[in-house]
């Protein structure tokens, strides 16, 4: 039983359009390859599927930059010299670019001014000034910042000078005496920092302790 002919259209359920497409690429592949082989042809095929995947052929006898020449040479074009020409150009404006650059950049450490006008070299001090200005405030601001970071480290040692929330959990802040006798608080200093003169602490120790009323 003969099969239906297939109407040549577009595709429309994404996985049937793949698998389509996969089955005619390798059988597309396939006659090429059979070309190569009883006609000694050199045959390429480039293909790009609808999900951007690069698919291609190339007979084994030639490789894509001889096949590129044969077909110059046959056709009678130059596919590289408008490439080239098109490199050559964004080369030269990169070039422009970069000697502009140059001579601003030598123009603001005042040098190569002679060939201003009244009108550039005002131009060119109001550049200067803006820079200036903004690099005047950038410093202001990191000023700022270091001192908002000093004052909110200065509040936290003012509020916990004995770093009793830091330390929380390393050892028993009270400890009492059976009998109703004297309560002993202790407490971890921290480093460079002078018990008052009202405690009492041991030799070489971190901890401070006192008798509570």
């Amino acid at each position: 039983m003969a099969r239906g002919k297939i109407q040549i259209k577009r595709i429309e359920n994404q996985t049937n359009r793949q698998v389509t497409y996969s089955k005619r690429r390798n059988g597309l592949f396939k006659k090429a390859n059979e070309l190569t082989v009883l006609c000694d042809a050199k045959v390429s095929i480039i293909m790009i599927s609808s999900t951007g995947k690069l698919h291609e052929f190339i007979s084994p006898s030639v490789t894509t930059k001889q096949l590129f020449d044969l077909y110059q040479k046959t056709v009678g074009v130059d596919l590289w010299n408008s490439h080239y020409e098109k490199m050559q150009e964004q080369l030269r404006k990169l070039k422009d670019v970069n000697r502009n650059l140059q001579r601003e950049i030598r123009q603001r450490m005042g040098e190569s001014l002679n060939d201003l006008n009244y009108e550039q070299l005002e131009e060119l001090n109001e550049n200067v000034d803006n820079s200036l200005k903004l690099i005047r405030e950038r410093k202001v601001r990191n000023v700022e910042e270091i001192h908002r970071n000093l004052l909110l480290e200065f509040d936290a040692r003012q509020e916990d000078p004995y770093g009793l929330v830091e330390q929380e959990g390393d050892y028993n802040s009270v400890l009492g005496f059976p009998n109703g006798g004297p309560r002993i608080l202790a407490l971890r200093l921290q480093p460079n920092h002078q018990p008052n003169h009202h405690l009492h602490s041991g030799g070489g120790s971190d901890i401070t302790t006192f008798a509570l009323a």
